[in-house]
């Protein structure tokens, strides 16, 4: 369980706000993965070697025009021609993979022509309260596509928003954020579409599904624009999983149960 911050009142003043800040730039630094370089990858059925100690990047083909990667706890499909690379080195809090048609695909600070990245943030190596995560997944996670001048958001679901109790929220707070969306971009004058998904856990729901440290998940998706790309965009979010629980599983997770009573009271 990772470690709940100081309760509003019992910490005062201005150590609260240091605790708070110091925190909170902590989660930043892990955040921008998108400076990965990627390399180039094994193009058949093989397991390519990293250090030792590291977790394994797993390519399994398929007769689809889709295969089918695993890197650790995470599960994704990519196509055909793209290059699947692990997001960060074995002591690195950011875990998952990233795949693009050529090597260096998320390197840089903008957003790649097409690519697929999906990352969680194992936060029991970064030490910081689970619902810090909360400004990270409502701010620079997404930063690089949705605060660009080259892209714009078309459509944004939330799932769950509960700010944190330590941020200004509501006592008790699970401070939990779990949202969806899609967009477009103009890179190199030629259009893209985009579609993430990204969830904080927080204290709430979506900790029981998935990996039990993650303090954030993240997938992003980029494809040149077509009329295929809003169905292909779909697919690959669809059927990435953390943990053995697909984006799916966590926003069903996330959504606010209704309970049906059958029968008399």
């Amino acid at each position: 369980m990772l470690p709940r911050p100081p309760v509003p009142g019992q910490v005062q003043g201005a150590a609260t706000l240091v605790y708070a800040a110091a925190g909170y730039r902590r989660v930043r630094r892990v955040v921008p993965f998108v400076m990965i370089a990627l390399v180039a990858a094994g193009c058949r059925d093989v397991v390519v070697p990293r250090p030792q100690g590291a977790p394994e990047l797993l390519i399994t083909e398929s007769p689809t025009p889709f295969r089918e990667v695993t890197a650790g706890a995470v599960r994704a499909v990519i196509p055909d021609g793209w290059q699947p690379r692990l997001a960060g080195q074995d002591d690195d809090p950011r875990q998952g993979l990233v795949a693009g048609p050529r090597p260096g695909t998320w390197a840089g600070d903008r957003p790649p022509r097409e690519g697929l990245a999906a990352v969680w943030v194992d936060g029991t190596r970064v030490g910081v309260p689970a619902d810090y995560y909360y400004l990270a997944a409502t701010g620079p996670a997404l930063d690089m596509i949705t605060r660009t001048s080259e892209c714009s958001s078309t459509t944004r679901q939330v799932f769950a928003d509960h700010r944190p109790a330590f941020a200004a929220g509501e006592p008790g707070s699970p401070g939990d954020f779990v949202a969806r969306g899609h967009g477009t971009c103009e890179v190199g004058r030629r259009a893209t579409r985009w579609a993430y998904f990204v969830a904080a856990p927080g204290y709430g729901p979506v900790r029981e599904v998935g990996i039990p440290s993650s303090g954030l998940y993240l997938v992003v998706a980029v494809i040149p624009d077509s009329p295929k790309a809003p169905a292909l965009l779909d697919k690959l979010l669809r059927r990435t999983e953390f943990g053995g629980a697909s984006v799916a599983d966590m926003i069903d997770a996330a959504r606010p149960r209704r309970f049906e009573v059958v029968g008399p009271i």
